[in-house]
Formats: structure tokens, C-alpha cells, sequence
């Protein structure tokens, strides 16, 4: 699996000190994008949309977010809503339907499976997923890792 490049400001917060990283290496700013919170398009739907509410004030916080983020985060906010509905479909109807070959999974069980490595995907990429936020969380207290034997 590749890895993919943390955006300069989730590299700062891992940071040890005023624009360097966690290996003390320099900082790139990158691209002087206005950080300001993309406007949410009007055809999310309704579950998106309060997924959008949901998560923007504590990116926006961040200062992680741009107006041209906007299609990279209504992606990550229908795939929950997909997932959310999958899976809503899966506890009401059971995990099988029966059908004329027999018993069969649930269609909503493989949707709800898809659209959840897909909302990981991208919530990674806005530091959503649990291992991201704890480097976040380490990195903002400029100082070493005690885990980490190297710092």
C-alpha cells in the first residue's frame, strides 16, 4: 500500500518545533490556498449534508480546509451517507434474502462493506480515522514521543 502525503499542516501539528516535522526536517507551506471551509453543494443528500455540519467546524478549526476540497469532502460525506443506509437496510431486513437460487447475502451488506473502506479512505485524508487523529493529537504538544525510541 502507498503512502500518501500529509498535507503540511498535519505535518506541523506532528511537528517538534515552528515548521519542522516530527524528524526535524523542514516544512514545505505548500500552495498559499486561502484556508477557508469549502460551502457544501446543495445536492448533498440529507444524510450527507449533516454528516458535511458534522464534521466541518472541527476541520475548519484545523485550518485543514480550502474551498477546492470541496468535492473530496462530499465524497467522503456520501459514502457515509451510503453506508448509513446500507446498513440501516441490513438491521431491518436481516444479513440474507431469499431468492430463487436459495439464500443469499443481503446486496446491502457488500454496498455497506464498499462504501465504508471508501468513507475510511477519504476520512483519512481529513484526519477522521482514529489513528490520524491520535497523531494529531501527539503532535500538537511539540514535544518527543515517549513511545517512540528514536525521539
Amino acid at each position: 500500500m502507498s503512502r500518501t502525503a500529509e498535507p503540511a499542516k498535519l505535518r506541523l501539528l506532528k511537528g517538534r518545533s515552528d515548521g519542522k516535522d516530527a524528524a526535524g526536517r523542514a516544512v514545505n507551506p505548500g500552495p498559499a490556498f486561502k484556508r477557508i471551509p469549502p460551502a457544501a453543494p446543495d445536492w448533498l443528500s440529507e444524510e450527507a449534508a449533516a454528516e458535511w455540519d458534522r464534521v466541518l467546524p472541527g476541520l475548519s478549526r484545523l485550518e485543514l480546509l480550502k474551498p477546492e476540497d470541496r468535492a473530496a469532502l462530499a465524497a467522503y460525506c456520501e459514502a457515509w451517507a451510503t453506508f448509513r443506509e446500507a446498513t440501516e437496510a441490513v438491521q431491518r431486513d436481516g444479513l440474507t434474502i431469499e431468492a430463487k437460487q436459495g439464500t443469499l447475502a443481503h446486496p446491502a451488506v457488500g454496498i455497506a462493506r464498499a462504501a465504508g473502506r471508501e468513507m475510511r479512505a477519504w476520512a483519512a485524508h481529513f484526519g477522521l480515522t482514529p489513528s490520524t487523529e491520535q497523531a494529531l493529537a501527539r503532535g500538537s504538544e511539540n514535544e518527543p514521543d515517549p513511545d517512540n525510541p528514536f525521539g
